[in-house]
């Protein structure tokens, strides 16, 4: 169970990274195809999917974010957070191709932060 419930965690993790690459990209080309519906919708089900995934491995292991049996777990949360704020940035809000660019980065970079914490289940940041 554990272990089926993990990959398909790491499963949603590549195609939500693959998915905001790919219409980073298309905006980047000012490509039409960005306004496609299946790249409107699925990303939206896939990101859904991803957090019910983490959901279930929290009650499944018992790592509870915000407590102090597992502070590696708030940080990597605080990540996701960030990650997700920033690919919403990029996609939604900035208005220039540096700021999406910047943000396209930044949300990679938050995105293997908290790849790390889980990894190593090391507070990095508070710790």
């Amino acid at each position: 169970m554990y272990e089926g419930l993990k990959h398909f965690h790491l499963l949603t993790i590549a195609i939500s990274v693959a998915l905001l690459s790919v219409r980073y990209g298309l905006m980047m080309m000012n490509s039409p195809k960005v306004n496609l519906p299946f790249l409107k919708r699925f990303p939206h089900i896939n990101d859904s999917l991803l957090l019910l995934s983490g959901f279930g491995l929290i009650a499944y292991t018992g790592f509870v974010p915000f407590t102090d049996a597992a502070p590696w777990m708030t940080e990597k949360v605080t990540c996701i957070m960030a990650y997700f704020a920033l690919a919403f940035f990029t996609l939604k809000l900035a208005k220039n191709n540096l700021l999406r660019t910047c943000a396209f980065f930044g949300a990679l970079g938050w995105l293997l932060m908290a790849a790390k914490i889980a990894m190593l289940k090391t507070p990095f940041l508070m710790g």
